[in-house]
């Protein structure tokens, strides 16, 4: 690898965070956004990126453009680790203007090669220590234009610059394909779920409401005071969080509970589903081992005389459905929450055991084959941030 030169980027061009808002004022004109989320995921930013549209001052429009060439950076976040993402610009974007939650970056000379390579240097672990260290904040964390200005990138040959710019354009483009592929097989999936889940009216199919199936009861949490109810637990406790970070099928828990934690009617049995009915409204999961939850979540478990009748996987699948009803009854309060007695009232329906098993099969090929997508995609997004960091590294 030639030599290469340390050069800060307020040396190559200009930070800038003169953005515009959302809200819509009379008499300013209607102009595309770019905004926090479009930068935040994507790393090509060409016309068909950028859906939202909000009214803007001449001058803002004058000052905001969104130009080829141009790195857009996030500035600011709660966490740290979201400070300076980054996605170039591939075509100027006409009569566009750029979210106040973001940093423009216009180097001096329009260059497209350089603005390619800088925007992949954003995201090497030499520009994110650099930021780590520059950071400042209590609950949320920013840089200013000074400190963006002060990152030192390395600045290696044009032909280097060229070659490193190719290869990593190989990994994103592959990287972006795969999350397109997840995101067409997705709503392919969702599409055939709620059509195979439309069973009310078609026969030998029974209708039910969910208070007549399931037995309902609420969670709630231990006292994080009490050691005893914490220390050494291996009953698994569920929040939220496992469902972000584990998915829809669990049997096991971030957080375990000891015997002491246990109160009422004791654990929740296997093989029922917690439903989040207040806070994070509308989020489920199928939990196949004896557990306890949080207060957010209801859990539901076949009655007696329902437990031959249903297969827990089709109950998994008909939530997402509960989920969609859940999310538009909401009591709004100073806790939000679902309207449970009209919850408790849906319909439900039962189809013969074969059907569910049918329907299940179906939706559990979708499902697997977007498991195997996502496994892809994990897999070279690590590959990519393997070859960047060490094409980026001039040591």
């Amino acid at each position: 690898m030639s030599m290469v030169e340390w050069k800060e980027l307020g040396a190559l061009g200009k930070f800038e965070n003169i953005g515009t808002d959302k809200k819509t004022i009379d008499g300013e004109q209607l102009v595309t956004l770019l905004n926090y989320v479009d930068v935040y995921h994507n790393k090509h930013i060409d016309a068909t990126v950028p859906q939202m549209v909000v009214s803007a001052s001449d001058q803002k429009i004058i000052n905001c453009t969104v130009e080829q060439g141009d790195i857009f950076v996030t500035p600011s976040s709660e966490t740290v680790d979201d400070i300076g993402h980054s996605a170039v610009i591939e075509e100027t974007i006409p009569n566009a203007v750029y979210s106040y939650h973001l940093m423009r970056y216009r180097l001096f000379g329009r260059n497209m090669l350089l603005s390619y390579y800088i925007n992949y240097a954003f995201d090497t672990e030499n520009v994110k220590k650099q930021i780590l260290k520059k950071a400042q904040g209590l609950t949320r964390f920013g840089l200013s234009k000074d400190k963006f200005s002060s990152i030192q990138i390395p600045i290696p040959s044009i032909s280097v610059q060229q070659q490193i710019v190719d290869i990593l354009d190989t990994f994103t483009s592959s990287i972006d394909n795969l999350k397109q592929q997840i995101e067409q097989r997705r709503k392919q999936y969702e599409f055939y779920r709620d059509n195979l889940l439309d069973l009310e009216g078609k026969g030998g199919v029974e209708m039910k409401t969910l208070k007549e199936v399931f037995d309902t009861r609420n969670g709630y949490t231990p006292s994080t005071a009490n050691s005893s109810f914490w220390e050494d637990g291996t009953i698994p406790w569920f929040k939220m969080e496992d469902i972000r970070d584990n998915g829809r099928l669990l049997n096991d828990s971030n957080l375990h509970i000891t015997p002491n934690a246990i109160k009422g009617k004791g654990l929740f049995k296997a093989n029922s589903i917690i439903l989040a009915t207040s806070a994070t409204i509308g989020e489920h999961a199928l939990i196949t081992v004896d557990h306890l939850c949080n207060q957010r979540f209801t859990n539901f478990y076949p009655k007696k005389e329902y437990l031959a009748k249903i297969e827990m996987k089709f109950v998994y699948y008909y939530m997402f459905l509960i989920n969609k009803w859940c999310k538009q009854h909401i009591n709004q309060g100073g806790f939000a929450s679902v309207d449970m007695g009209g919850l408790y009232n849906l319909t439900f329906p039962i189809p013969s055991v074969e059907e569910q098993q049918r329907i299940i099969s179906i939706l559990d090929t979708f499902e697997e084959s977007i498991r195997n997508l996502e496994e892809q995609l994990k897999l070279r997004e690590k590959q990519y941030e393997y070859y960047r960091n060490k094409l980026l590294t001039f040591e």
